[in-house]
């Protein structure tokens, strides 16, 4: 998202992303649908298609983003679907592991995409491909 915000009037594929970052394009094509039905991205299929911001980088909470992205990954495997622990029954952690999850993602809420996209001619010419 940060280099959809630099690279704010293009539209930038999966594959040029991952290459500005160097990491594998399969992660993104995971990612990106998860951006596009939380409203942050536009994904547009096909020749010329591409992702862009659907909003200004200065409505796009940092903290709504990773929430969408990270709420189905719990903290702990106590708190998914594994039960085997054998003091689950009496653990007093998974409240403040919990707390501390939701306290995470709202220090994260008042921070939006353009705050952590300021430098944003910097940002192009190091993540330039």
């Amino acid at each position: 998202m940060i280099a959809l915000t630099a690279y704010a009037l293009e539209k930038l594929s999966t594959s040029q992303i991952a290459r500005m970052y160097g990491i594998l394009e399969n992660h993104l094509a995971k990612i990106a649908p998860q951006l596009s039905k939380g409203g942050f991205v536009v994904s547009e299929s096909g020749r010329g298609g591409g992702l862009t911001l659907a909003v200004l980088a200065v409505y796009i909470s940092i903290g709504a983003v990773l929430h969408a992205l990270k709420k189905d990954e719990p903290v702990a495997d106590c708190f998914g679907s594994n039960t085997s622990c054998a003091i689950l029954p009496t653990c007093s952690l998974r409240g403040p592991l919990l707390e501390a999850q939701e306290a995470f993602f709202a220090a994260l809420v008042g921070y939006s995409l353009a705050d952590v996209a300021k430098a944003k001619g910097y940002l192009k010419d190091l993540i330039a491909v």
